[in-house]
């Protein structure tokens, strides 16, 4: 499946770009920062319903929520201002039968989605501040993989590239360890096309939020 984005432009790069640029300055000043952290995965799905030859009108499906384990690495420019990057492992998203198809039951999709994220955070505050605030956007880029249905033997789910934005806080044990909370807002999309004895198509927007606790050490 083709994605609707322009291949000549490529958000993500840009941004991986414009990191490494900010991260080549003054070295003495910059801190490093590894989180680990239990995420819920929120979906607040909407969709253009599902659509094919046979399908009845007012077909849709939703989709449900995950728990995963983020590890982030976070680079401090300044004492105020980093570059975080969010890894995980790829939580598995299930969707179910609504509408007037309600009646094939749940799981009719599932699929992981594989979602790297670069955020440029900013910290309230002063290093050594015991509480300290952050807010932060970027852009994320999900890929899914492990993509089936019970109902189609070939199914296929474009990526997304996408806003995020996040605001959260540390508490500082010590010196080097806390423990923090974040909550984030990500834009998510992807079309859908699940071939079998007949063709499905829907677009799904998963308009996800994210809600982490983890600990984080500084060295």
């Amino acid at each position: 499946m083709t994605s609707p984005l322009n291949p000549c432009f490529n958000p993500l790069a840009l941004a991986l770009a414009a990191s490494a640029i900010l991260l080549s300055g003054n070295a003495s000043a910059q801190d490093n920062v590894v989180k680990v952290g239990l995420t819920e995965y929120t979906t607040h799905t909407r969709t253009n319903g599902v659509t094919g030859i046979g399908v009845p009108a007012g077909a849709d499906a939703t989709t449900g929520n995950a728990t995963t384990i983020i590890v982030v690495y976070e680079r401090m420019a300044t004492p105020n201002i980093g570059v975080e990057l969010v890894l995980g492992i790829p939580p598995r998203v299930r969707a179910d039968a609504a509408g007037t198809v309600a009646f094939l039951g749940s799981d009719i999709l599932s699929a992981k989605n594989l979602g790297p994220t670069l955020l440029f955070n900013y910290h309230f505050g002063q290093s050594g501040d015991t509480l300290r605030p952050y807010v932060g956007a970027g852009i994320n880029y999900t890929k899914f993989i492990g993509v089936s249905s019970r109902l189609a033997p070939d199914v296929q789910m474009s990526s997304s590239t996408g806003w995020a934005a996040q605001a959260g806080i540390d508490y500082a044990l010590n010196k080097e360890w806390s423990v923090f909370a974040s909550v984030a807002a990500l834009r998510v999309k992807s079309n859908v096309v699940a071939a079998g004895t007949t063709v499905l198509q829907t677009s799904i927007d998963f308009r996800p939020i994210a809600y982490t606790f983890g600990t984080a050490y500084r060295f």
